[in-house]
């Protein structure tokens, strides 16, 4: 495997406090991957600077096989490369059924302007059906948006991002104010999604990362703590003395 994303001796300043400080990464495609670390840690700003949203200080972010420099597209050039970002609170189309999100997100593919004169064709329609039940959503596909449940908005989201056709998935928390069956059909959703692109997830809930069973990466004061798998790093006396021992 190649590395898709490398993120090299970057740092970023916010009014004098230190926020990434000489942070190294890199995740290969296709790879799941865990970010976890104390409140403060950096974890929200780093996916900022991946997004275009935060221009680092200092420092290198490449992507993909021609080693294009991030650091030089603006958020929307970003997101057309092939980034896709979940945040926390899910943001759907409340008032449109689950296949008319996923049409909006399949034909957001193709542009501003041709969404406004966009029609589903067999082949769109396929694909609509078959993110549904990828995402877990085929019973409910013609139901409004607005009458999902709180994990099944996050699951259409996920859904919404993967009709866009992303190299890497940047998830927020996914699992915060979720019924246990739902993390536990989220953390399958996210282990599917990640056989065929990166899917990088950042999260708090020890025992959803534990299912996830995949690399971690420990942030701290905005650098690399430790890295491996969960049970190599929650055996690292630093990560418990910052983060696990609290």
């Amino acid at each position: 495997m190649t590395n898709l994303l490398e993120v090299s001796d970057v740092s970023v300043t916010f009014d004098g406090f230190r926020a990434i400080n000489n942070l190294s990464f890199a995740i290969a495609e296709p790879e799941l991957r865990a970010v976890i670390g104390p409140n403060g840690a950096g974890k929200t700003t780093f996916m900022d600077i991946v997004t275009g949203k935060t221009r680092p200080d200092s420092g290198r972010v490449l992507w993909g096989e021609r080693q294009v420099d991030l650091l030089k597209l603006s958020e929307s050039q970003i997101a057309k490369t092939g980034i896709g970002r979940k945040f926390q609170k899910p943001t759907v189309f409340e008032e449109q059924s689950v296949r008319e999100n996923l049409a909006m997100a399949l034909a957001n593919r193709r542009g501003p302007f041709s969404v406004l004169f966009w029609k589903a064709t067999a082949h769109d329609q396929a694909r609509i059906e078959e993110l549904a039940a990828e995402i877990g959503l085929a019973d409910r596909v013609d139901h409004r948006a607005g009458d999902l449940s709180h994990g099944q908005k996050q699951w259409l989201e996920i859904g919404m991002l993967l009709a866009q056709e992303p190299r890497l998935l940047l998830v927020d928390e996914p699992a915060a104010g979720m019924t246990p069956a739902e993390r536990a059909h989220t953390t399958d959703l996210l282990k599917g999604a990640a056989r065929s692109r990166a899917v990088m997830v950042i999260e708090h809930d020890m025992e959803f990362i534990r299912r996830l069973d995949c690399r971690v990466t420990v942030l701290h004061e905005g650098a690399v703590l430790a890295e491996g798998s969960l049970e190599h790093v929650t055996r690292n006396q630093q990560v418990i003395d910052v983060y696990l021992g609290r």
